[in-house]
């Protein structure tokens, strides 16, 4: 099922510094597991108890599986084109659709800003909150130039960070589970939560389903490391073990955090707590912690997602301008931090706009929504591009799996999954915006080419 090999494409040529390869498979697997492991689990719990009742362990399982089936899909294709760019440069080779691959792109690339926005909204208004009361967006914008000020200093000292700020979280989420087995050792829990649907406005199925559309959103993050490609050491050779068994790893913590709340808490509860669900288990669990301890913990839990979502964004505008998607000037790298210092200030303009003035809370649904369309164009190109053959050996999928992946995918991002019509609004808004992006830079393009025309026939 995968062949590797030590020998990693030579992947420059754009005639500046290339990015520094810092990344082992250990640090790879840190980088998997805390931006998958983050925002999503402490801030989705209620809002996935409210859609699906106490089976709340049940849609982040079906999540993990779709997302599993999912990465078998960008595996092979990290395998074959260990660039940065991600699911954009696959549409682009498997389709040659330029304004299907910049969709693709500014899909993901929102996903990526929006998810840190909404941490840097969850830092100030949840988290922080429970110890000063801080004026916003102000903050929000000083935690959006923090990251910006740790991605431009390298991507060493970031995913040294990341390996920091993940055992931190990791810590938080294995203190839920343990107040949760403590609870449940000494008799405290209700297990018949763990098999109630909320059925009242809805079937079973469709609670389930858009259950796990929402839910879906917990497991991302996978994605985003095939755009740190250009920054890993033997890619070819380390990606499937990091990716997959970084998964496992996170989708196990799930399903034991999502058991102990529904364990401990209702779903009418869960769900009542929004954001602050994790919280409200601690309350009833270990009535005697402090709440300040695990607010500390979800403090740095935020600032890792974010984090790696604004690095994972700005190596996503770095792999476009390398492939002319976009203006080349946005793939400029510093000459001494080797970071692609442009992109950096790009991305992060986007979202302290977006912090400053769009209420992140209703784009949640939506984000997943065009994830779930990126991964199910993703699965697709995989097949087409069997076709194109590398030198190199590589990862190689069984073919079911990207099939029922996209089928799944496309399912999940349909109206019959439940998913409220809010989420297609908003998305196409956003697609509308892109769009606009576009067409702008199809004229910037349009115009450099003619300008480079002009030039060489004066020269003749």
């Amino acid at each position: 099922m995968a062949d590797a090999t030590t020998t990693t494409p030579d992947t420059s040529g754009s005639g500046q510094p290339a990015l520094r390869r810092v990344m082992g498979s250990k640090l790879l697997l840190f980088f998997v597991v805390g931006d998958i492991i983050g925002t999503g689990v402490y801030a989705l719990t209620g809002q996935v108890a409210g859609r699906v009742g106490g089976a709340l362990w049940l849609p982040f399982l079906l999540a993990f599986i779709v997302a599993f089936m999912t990465a078998f899909s960008y595996l092979e294709l990290v395998g074959k084109y260990p660039k940065a760019a991600g699911a954009a440069l696959y549409a682009n080779r498997a389709f040659r659709i330029r304004i299907l691959t910049f969709l693709v792109a500014f899909a993901v690339m929102c996903s990526g800003i929006t998810s840190a926005s909404s941490a840097a909204v969850a830092f100030g208004e949840t988290y922080l909150a429970e110890f000063i009361t801080s004026p916003m967006p102000l903050v929000a914008i000083l935690f959006i130039l923090m990251l910006a000020a740790i991605n431009f200093r390298g991507v060493k000292e970031s995913v040294t960070t990341n390996v920091v700020l993940t055992c931190i979280e990791l810590a938080g989420l294995l203190i839920i589970i343990g107040v949760g087995v403590w609870a449940v050792l000494n008799g405290d829990g209700e297990p018949s939560r763990l098999v109630e649907f909320n059925t009242q406005d809805q079937t079973w199925l469709v609670a389930i389903t858009s259950a796990t559309s929402l839910a879906f959103f917990a497991m991302v993050g996978f994605e985003d490391s095939v755009n740190m490609a250009e920054e890993c050491k033997d890619p070819v050779r380390i990606f499937p073990k990091a990716m997959l068994w970084g998964m496992v790893i996170a989708a196990t913590i799930y399903i034991l955090v999502s058991v102990t709340s529904s364990l401990l808490v209702p779903a009418n509860e869960l769900e009542a707590a929004e954001s602050s669900a994790l919280l409200k288990v601690i309350d009833i669990g270990a009535p005697g912690m402090p709440r300040e301890i695990f607010s500390a913990i979800g403090l740095f839990a935020v600032i890792n997602s974010a984090l790696i979502n604004m690095l994972m964004a700005s190596r996503l505008i770095y792999g476009m301008a390398n492939e002319r998607i976009i203006p080349k000037q946005l793939g400029t790298v510093h000459p001494f931090r080797r970071s692609p210092w442009v992109a950096i200030l790009f991305t992060s303009a986007i979202a302290i706009v977006l912090v400053s003035t769009v209420d992140i809370s209703v784009l949640g649904g939506t984000t997943a929504l065009l994830l779930l369309a990126v991964f199910a164009v993703v699965n697709i190109a995989v097949l087409v591009l069997r076709k194109e053959k590398v030198e190199h050996k590589h990862f190689r999928a069984p073919t079911v799996i990207p099939v029922l992946a996209a089928i799944f995918c496309i399912y999940l991002a349909s109206p019959l999954s439940g998913r409220p019509a809010r989420d297609y609004v908003v998305a196409l808004i956003l697609l509308a915006v892109g769009l606009v992006l576009w067409v702008v830079n199809w004229f910037f393009m349009r115009g450099a080419e003619q300008k480079e025309l002009d030039e060489k026939a004066l020269a003749e």
